[in-house]
């Protein structure tokens, strides 16, 4: 298994978390585990169907990222029942975005409703996959997906008041779990406003149009090639923009 990069990726059967998976998958000599909410699903059930590069194999496992639990109780299952000995990249990309409203009219519900997966979904995968990625025997990843509502500095305009702090707590995750593992790469893309059930949703709710501008394919590709060649020193603890270049937090 120490010929094979072993990848794990959560929500990986929708949107943007499907592109990467199908990526991957088209790679040769890759593990790649697809956590999915429910592999019953028949969206779980199809992946097994997607293209595999020479010598790849696909394992499904069943992450709900708003269920603490799942994340370690996937670990133990991958360890027990598929002889998983490592990880080399996570990808956090399960969350959340269902409302846009003013920090006036939010409900307390809708934000910890959003907290709770993509807040602490990501720090549960992060805690439960940390011992996994340390016996890489390469520098390994634990990716964050990001988004430019977090942003601070350039902050967007829009209404955003369940969804968008998440993202900006997440940044600050992503910089302590980097500086706290001088062997871990942790950093985060800002993947675009990306074309998927909830980025079009997104763009209906603060009124730019029916879709996102940017496709998966672009945003995937674009994350591909950072991910591809992400190193700590140039990447660690920094939010990316899948086009080139980082954002200011």
């Amino acid at each position: 298994m120490a010929s094979k990069t072993i990848v794990l990726i959560t929500g990986s059967n929708r949107g943007i978390g499907l592109g990467l998976l199908e990526r991957y998958l088209a790679k040769p000599s890759h593990i790649v585990i697809a956590a999915v909410r429910n592999p019953a699903h028949p969206t779980a059930q199809a992946l097994q169907n997607l293209p595999k590069g020479p010598d790849t194999q696909l394992i499904v496992v069943k992450i709900d990222a708003s269920i603490e639990k799942d994340a370690h109780d996937a670990v133990a299952e991958l360890q027990q029942k598929h002889g998983i000995d490592h990880l080399d990249i996570v990808i956090a990309n399960a969350g959340v975005a269902y409302i846009y409203p003013t920090v006036a009219d939010v409900k307390i519900e809708d934000i910890k409703a959003h907290m709770e997966p993509n807040v602490y979904g990501t720090i549960a995968l992060y805690q439960a996959t940390r011992d996994l990625l340390k016996k890489s025997a390469r520098e390994p990843i634990f990716f964050i997906m990001g988004s430019s509502a977090g942003l601070l500095k350039n902050h967007l305009p829009i209404p955003n008041a369940a969804y968008a702090p998440t993202k900006t707590v997440l940044n600050w995750y992503t910089r302590r779990i980097d500086a706290e593992n001088d062997w871990l790469n942790c950093f985060t893309i800002d993947p675009g406003h990306v074309s998927t059930d909830l980025g079009d949703a997104a763009a209906v709710a603060v009124g730019i149009g029916e879709h996102a501008p940017t496709s998966v394919q672009e945003s995937c590709d674009g994350m591909m090639n950072i991910l591809d060649k992400a190193t700590k020193k140039e990447y660690g603890g920094k939010l990316a923009v899948f086009t080139g270049g980082f954002h200011e937090w």
